[in-house]
């Protein structure tokens, strides 16, 4: 039941029939996180409506919040007077039906709050765009009043005398119903001839919309899409380019070719990537295909003013495809045909703000509530899409025929050529690299950027540390004065605190360092860096050598003439649960820019993980990765939580849930010292009870901030009240 607030003023009793607002106010407190009941006053009456944002009075310190309309309701569950609302901020109505049920849920599967997650969802209020927008569309409006029917003819992308959202299945099967001799209630799947009854519906369908062959897969794979289904898709690991001659991934004509069909069949794609270098591929890709009108970008480069623009462009729900990082999940659509992400086990699709909902949790759930298709695409799959195929969540596909790259493994080598020595490649490399600068631009992928990242005593070999902050020293080029990577300071008068030495040397290789080195082993070619300091997003084709951090790699047309995988066993040194996984993706994608045929040199790793790369069999490690995890009790076998607080409010928050539910032995672990003289305590949960307890951590955290907090110690002192903190599924619990 919604709360209702009394009015302090002492209003009169509840209005009359439809003048009822529900709201969810914008507040972090955890307290403020369920629908609240107003009263609509006279003069607002038929201008507030679900969705809109309003001002509303709370009962402390007269202090007005803002907030959303969910619903507008006949009467109240309170009896009593309630009190009016504040203020109309907008009657623009931001949130949507579909992007409220999603918040809601996502919250209260995270244990957090929804308004959190509105944040992500719905842009701040910029009035200057909102007053352009609502004159145009009202300009539209007039167009269309005195258009003649005649001229409002079929246009691509959408349905012409019939209501696609109205549909019961606004998908594949509602267009097959109405093609002659098509029988929607036949399963294709059980016919003697399933493959060839499916490539003849495909092409029928194409006939009538305009829909393309999704390249280099079976003709399943966009029948599966088009009748809602999940896919888990490996991708065709190799480059290709746009009409325009822009190189670009395969990855992204199959994303392109799967929204273009989307957006043909009258619906819309939502297509996730995780940084702007992908997403800039992916809008190539779909300008091929599809108007600049029916492209919708919403991501974190946008202003202000231009990502608020995009999203009320999107709330007239014509047919397109939205491109975006992790918040477009929550773009609004009520006609959404697809959800596809690539590469989901970047870090990036990570929310680092409470409640911490993965992209691809959001994307799940999405695809749930509103019965679109969900397309996981990517080199290298990741343990958590493992684990949906496994449960049959997803189904598996790969393209038809199987690619895939020419991988050389080289362990360790002596060095017969001095200047192979110098740039710390194996002599099987080098030779390669040779060769392939014959015909185009070799790609060298390192660990980390900069020159030397980390220094050390030239007599000792311990790390040379900061005398201000005992942060590590890193040099940022050569001939440069060693200085400390946390604070800045300059290593003058250095001195070693194990052995006094003062003298330096260099004990790690950067993106720089290593460019200087290549140089020097091949000269007479050029070098060219790009890393987080130097974004280089295409090369010309030529012969040159790149040196790249992982994500960073710059594309070229037809791909590069050889791929050098270096600094393997450095990569696998980090201290993740994910850093195998996090590797073999790396390496995937670094591989998916070669040439067609081209080798592709893994240098220093060898066992299981450089066996799944030779063999390009990602899903296989995968399989194995995921096993290990189960045996141990890891995610994503298991749902983590971590609460971190006070002892007294983590003690609590534990016994509420051991008093609720019956937990295994082993399930808590802690609670261990934290930062800040806070402690943290983890449990361990299978998915089935993951639910429930998320209700009761949400009530604990409630308890924790509304508790009374203890008079100051002493006079003017102060006890901060007390503070409990839910993450589920924290990456960093087993780091």
């Amino acid at each position: 039941m919604a709360e209702p607030l009394a009015d302090p003023t002492g209003g009169s009793a509840l209005p009359e029939t439809g003048t009822v607002a529900r709201v969810v106010i914008d507040s972090p407190l955890p307290q403020l996180d369920h629908l609240f009941d107003y009263a609509i006053p006279e003069k607002l009456r038929g201008s507030v409506m679900p969705g809109v944002r309003v001002k509303v009075p709370l009962r402390s310190a007269n202090r007005v919040a803002a907030a959303y309309v969910v619903e507008v309701v006949d009467t109240s569950d309170f009896g009593g007077a309630l009190t009016p609302l504040e203020e109309l901020v907008s009657d623009v109505p931001v949130l949507t039906p579909e992007v409220w049920s999603l918040a809601r849920r996502l919250s209260e599967r995270s244990a957090g709050g929804a308004s959190d997650i509105l944040r992500l969802a719905i842009p701040s209020r910029q009035v200057r765009v909102e007053k352009a927008w609502k004159a145009r569309a009202l300009e539209a409006s007039k167009r269309a009043q005195v258009a003649e029917p005649a001229d409002a003819g079929v246009q691509p992308g959408t349905v012409a005398d019939v209501d696609v959202a109205a549909q019961p299945e606004a998908g594949a099967d509602a267009e097959l119903a109405k093609e002659p001799g098509a029988d929607a209630d036949v399963d294709v799947a059980t016919q003697p001839d399933a493959d060839a009854r499916v490539a003849e519906v495909t092409q029928s369908e194409g006939e009538l919309h305009g829909l393309i062959a999704v390249s280099g897969y079976r003709d399943t794979v966009w029948r599966a899409v088009a009748e809602g289904g999940r896919l888990a898709l490996d991708a065709i690991p190799s480059p290709r380019e746009t009409a325009t001659g822009a190189p670009i991934g395969s990855w992204a004509r199959t994303l392109a070719e799967l929204a273009h069909n989307t957006v043909m069949s009258g619906r819309t794609a939502v297509l996730l990537t995780p940084d702007y270098r992908d997403q800039d591929q992916l809008e190539a890709a779909l300008a091929d295909l599809l108007p600049p009108k029916q492209i919708s970008r919403v991501d974190a480069r946008q202003s202000n003013a231009e990502r608020y623009a995009s999203f009320l462009d999107l709330l007239d729900d014509r047919p397109r495809a939205i491109v975006g990082n992790r918040s477009a999940i929550y773009a609004p659509s009520s006609r959404l045909g697809l959800i596809a992400m690539w590469d989901d086990g970047d870090h990036l699709y990570r929310e680092p703000l409470a409640p911490y909902v993965h992209a691809r949790d959001a994307a799940l759930v999405r695809q749930e509530e509103s019965g679109a298709a969900l397309v996981v695409l990517s080199h290298g799959r990741s343990v958590e899409t493992e684990r949906l195929v496994q449960m049959g969540w997803l189904t598996a596909e790969a393209p038809k025929p199987l690619v895939a790259p020419r991988v050389i493994q080289t362990a360790r080598q002596d060095q017969p050529d001095a200047a192979s020595g110098a740039a710390r490649i194996p002599s099987t490399a080098w030779r390669i690299a040779r060769e392939a600068l014959e015909t185009g631009p070799v790609l060298v992928q390192v660990a980390r950027p900069g020159y030397a990242p980390a220094v050390a005593c030239a007599n000792c070999s311990h790390l040379a540390r900061c005398r201000e902050c005992h942060g590590p020293l890193g040099v940022t080029r050569a001939g440069a004065t060693p200085a400390c990577t946390v604070c800045g300071a300059l290593a003058v008068n250095w001195q070693c605190d194990t052995c006094e030495h003062k003298l330096f040397k260099l004990v790690t290789r950067g993106s720089g360092r290593t460019a200087e080195e290549l140089g020097k082993a091949f000269p007479g070619h050029t070098v060219i860096v790009s890393d987080g300091e130097r974004n280089v997003r295409t090369i010309e084709r030529r012969a040159s050598l790149v040196v790249a951090t992982r994500g960073a790699e710059p594309l070229v047309q037809g791909g590069y003439a050889a791929v050098l995988l270096l600094d393997g066993e450095r990569m696998l040194a980090a201290e993740s649960l994910s850093i195998a996984e996090d590797c073999l993706r790396w390496w995937s994608n670094a591989a998916a820019l070669a040439a067609p045929r081209a080798p592709v040199v893994l240098t220093g790793v060898a066992g299981t993980l450089g066996t799944a790369l030779a063999n390009w069999d990602q899903s296989g490690f995968a399989r194995q990765e995921l096993d290990d995890r189960r045996a141990l009790r890891f995610p994503p076998a298991v749902r983590v939580v971590a609460l971190t607080g006070t002892a007294e409010s983590v003690d609590r928050a534990i016994d509420d849930v051991r008093a609720e539910h019956e937990l295994p032995p082993g399930a808590v672990l802690g609670p261990t010292p934290h930062e800040k003289e806070q402690v943290r305590a983890v449990i361990r949960t299978d998915y089935a009870l993951a639910q429930r307890l998320a209700k009761s951590l949400r009530a604990s955290v409630v308890r924790a901030a509304t508790s009374r907090r203890r008079p100051p110690a002493a006079k003017g002192g102060y006890r901060p009240a007390p503070t409990l903190k839910v993450h589920f599924d924290d990456p960093e619990i087993f780091q």
